[in-house]
């Protein structure tokens, strides 16, 4: 089978989120978070993209953390920066910046609330592939951005050198399949719930929420489902399946995995306005989640 363009990217990348500690982005414990993925063996870490709140993020913070991420990752993993804007002009300046700091490759969200037509999705992808020379992963997310990139679009900017991912948040396992069967494009599952499904079709790994505080169970996901063994997949899929859900359904993320982070003693669980965190009883849910997964360190109160 022919080698994909992207698939340097396969398997599991964290989408990490970004600590804060009295209203202040916590480098410090943003470093332990790193060391904790490196630890346990994920292949890439994603900084600053909508699990690190990047929409609160000044811009002197954005730039900050990727380039602490990068310094303190120093080659240990890939590092694909979240440098995404609804601005093109924004979106290039960010995504130069990550480049010369030394990302790996960026993950570039479809412009929000503006809502192009194709056409304008088309151009603004084009615009930054052609800008710099690291890899360009096309995050298509319609729940966020509002709007969907089509398939047809998806297959017109395969053919440009630089996009060479697609992570696929639709939650449509016919559009994985669409863009599988029609590019040559690595597809990435930005959906923990869909990653065994979708890399039954050809995916070849995920973006993860959930790898936070479960690293190493998605890596035996992924890297059983990309060795043929789908029966040991399954089982692991199973049991991780209500933890996925229940952590992006019970709230808007990052809200639940910053909470499941403080339980886990990980994160102070502090985040910012306009996001809020869990009321009591969805702390209980989400506590009683984890204890059934077999997170025994969610017996802190908090």
């Amino acid at each position: 089978m022919t080698q994909r363009k992207g698939s340097d990217y396969a398997g599991l990348s964290v989408a990490i989120i970004t600590p804060f500690a009295d209203g202040e982005v916590d480098y410090s414990r943003l470093r332990e978070q790193l060391e904790f993925q490196i630890e346990a063996g994920t292949k890439c870490i994603v900084p600053v993209g909508t699990t690190g709140e990047s929409p609160t993020l000044s811009h002197d913070e954005h730039e900050r953390v990727i380039s602490e991420v990068i310094q303190c990752v120093a080659g240990r993993a890939k590092v694909m920066a979240g440098t995404g804007s609804n601005s093109t002009a924004e979106a290039l300046r960010l995504t130069q910046r990550a480049a010369k700091e030394g990302a790996d490759a960026t993950l570039q969200v479809a412009p929000y609330y503006n809502k192009p037509t194709q056409e304008g999705f088309y151009q603004h992808f084009k615009a930054i592939a052609e800008d710099v020379d690291i890899p360009v992963c096309v995050y298509n997310i319609p729940g966020r951005s509002a709007k969907e990139i089509d398939v047809e679009t998806i297959q017109r900017l395969s053919d440009l050198a630089g996009i060479t991912m697609v992570k696929e948040a639709t939650g449509k396992l016919d559009q994985c399949s669409a863009i599988l069967s029609t590019t040559n494009l690595t597809v990435l599952s930005g959906d923990d719930s869909l990653t065994l499904p979708m890399m039954s079709v050809g995916a070849e790994g995920v973006i993860s929420v959930v790898g936070n505080v479960a690293p190493k169970p998605m890596i035996e996901l992924v890297n059983a489902a990309t060795q043929g063994d789908f029966e040991t997949a399954r089982n692991i899929h199973h049991r991780m399946y209500k933890l996925c859900s229940n952590m992006l359904g019970i709230a808007t993320n990052p809200i639940p995995i910053k909470a499941a982070m403080q339980m886990v003693g990980r994160d102070t669980g502090e985040l910012r306005l306009p996001m809020t965190p869990l009321d009591e009883n969805q702390m209980e849910f989400l506590r009683e989640t984890l204890f059934a997964f077999g997170l025994e360190e969610a017996v802190a109160t908090t």
